[in-house]
């Protein structure tokens, strides 16, 4: 080949390479902010935040790490990110609802929550990440996320049933509070239903919270209030200390030696009772699964009726879940980080739980579909952990009444919340 030859050629080799990196820099997609930012929502809020790593997002995306970095310095600034995007999904959903200037609070109360219904079913697998914001958040980005939250409280709380005019701004955020437990709820399971039934059974769930408020059912919460048992068993101390360090600072953020210390043993020690900190977390999860079924098994050995057995389970789950809080949330919290045999046994019980209550909820309410029951119990259910915790699982005899009162307005519908506003000489609108 000539030397004038190969100048060209290298010429030629030259503008290839050129015009292969120009279509790279041209198909990079516009919205990859939008693209890492998504990824991140979504392993956030189905894996936990010490579970995901900056890698694991960049390989969802299909990026390498260090592109990621162009747009996010760090993993906590997506997290932070994705966190205030959520609350501003739902005040930006708001902003856009239109009602005519003669609506009705009754007409206003819907159509708001409808719009928060239709932002959380888009962002259905990203909407988890509120179990997790408050423990890993910093604290000013925490507050700025509790505020917005409270922004939208308050705006859908001016449009709340009149039934009760002595209701103070606390009750009125509960209410509200309940209502976007309920909608959350789909969050923390898998099931499907047609979008436009789905979002008629969460909107009669949070009418019915609306509906039902001033009615109460008789608390059994007496036992929640007493001490920790102080027990000299060494296994039993040792769950007792990992349920409080894993509820007060996250499973991944606790270490052997600090569960074993505060057990009063060495790390050596606490080995002869748990063979890892992984299998200490799966029987913490045991003894709370178990002691669900034996308290579930009660009620319906000793319940005369359908109706009894459901307002009975209620009120047991609530008690439990007071008395023991910490252990009730490092359930709700920490099921990612099971082993997989364990997560997929214990699933499976959670499952047959929901299945259990979705029966005899059918027996009372035959109009649901067996997959609408389901929905209708795990909104049920998810208002305990959402709700107690705003209460500080204070064990109050109101706090377990108004609870209780949620649970049965989720469970049997407008209709019963209002036959017992009824009873009680208010009026349901």
């Amino acid at each position: 080949m000539s030397p004038s030859e190969q100048f060209v050629d290298a010429q030629s080799s030259s503008g290839i390479v050129r015009q292969a990196r120009s279509d790279s820099v041209k198909r990079r997609p516009k919205d990859r902010k939008a693209q890492i930012s998504a990824a991140a929502a979504i392993a956030f809020s189905e894996r936990g935040y010490p579970a995901v790593s900056v890698d694991d997002i960049a390989s969802a995306v299909g990026i390498s790490g260090s592109a990621l970095y162009r747009h996010f310095p760090n993993k906590y600034a997506m997290f932070r990110h994705a966190a205030l995007e959520l609350t501003e999904a739902l005040a930006s959903a708001l902003d856009v609802v239109s009602v005519a200037p003669a609506a009705t609070d009754a007409q206003r109360l819907r159509e708001d929550l409808i719009a928060v219904i239709r932002t959380t079913i888009r962002n259905r697998r990203t909407a988890g990440i509120y179990r997790w914001e408050s423990r890993y958040l910093e604290a000013d980005d925490r507050k700025s996320v509790r505020a917005q939250a409270s922004a939208v409280n308050r705006r859908v709380a001016r449009h709340l049933s009149r039934s009760d005019p002595a209701m103070t701004a606390r009750e009125k955020t509960l209410v509200v509070a309940a209502m976007f437990s309920v909608i959350g709820s789909i969050t923390v399971h898998n099931l499907l239903l047609p979008q436009r039934v789905m979002e008629q059974v969460l909107l009669e769930a949070c009418l019915a919270i609306d509906h039902g408020e001033g009615a109460t059912t008789a608390s059994r919460l007496e036992q929640s209030s007493l001490p920790r048992t102080v027990t000299t068993n060494k296994r039993e101390r040792l769950l007792q200390e990992a349920v409080r360090l894993f509820d007060s600072r996250g499973y991944h953020d606790v270490s052997i030696e600090e569960i074993a210390a505060a057990a009063g043993l060495n790390a050596s020690g606490m080995y002869r009772y748990f063979p890892s900190k992984a299998e200490l977390l799966g029987a913490v999860f045991y003894r709370a699964a178990d002691r669900l079924d034996l308290a579930t098994a009660a009620v319906f050995d000793s319940a005369g009726s359908h109706e009894e057995a459901l307002r009975s389970l209620s009120a047991m789950y609530v008690e439990l879940s007071f008395a023991q809080h910490e252990l009730m949330s490092v359930y709700f919290s920490e099921m990612n980080n099971l082993l997989p045999s364990h997560r997929s046994d214990l699933k499976n019980r959670q499952k047959l739980y929901v299945v259990e209550w979705a029966r005899v909820l059918r027996e009372i309410r035959p109009e649901l579909s067996a997959v609408e029951a389901k929905f209708v119990v795990h909104a049920a259910l998810n208002l305990v952990p959402d709700v107690g915790r705003m209460m500080k699982f204070d064990a109050a005899a109101e706090n377990a009444a108004r609870l209780q009162m949620f649970m049965s307005a989720v469970l049997f519908g407008r209709q019963a919340a209002s036959t017992v506003s009824t009873r009680r000489g208010t009026s349901a609108s």
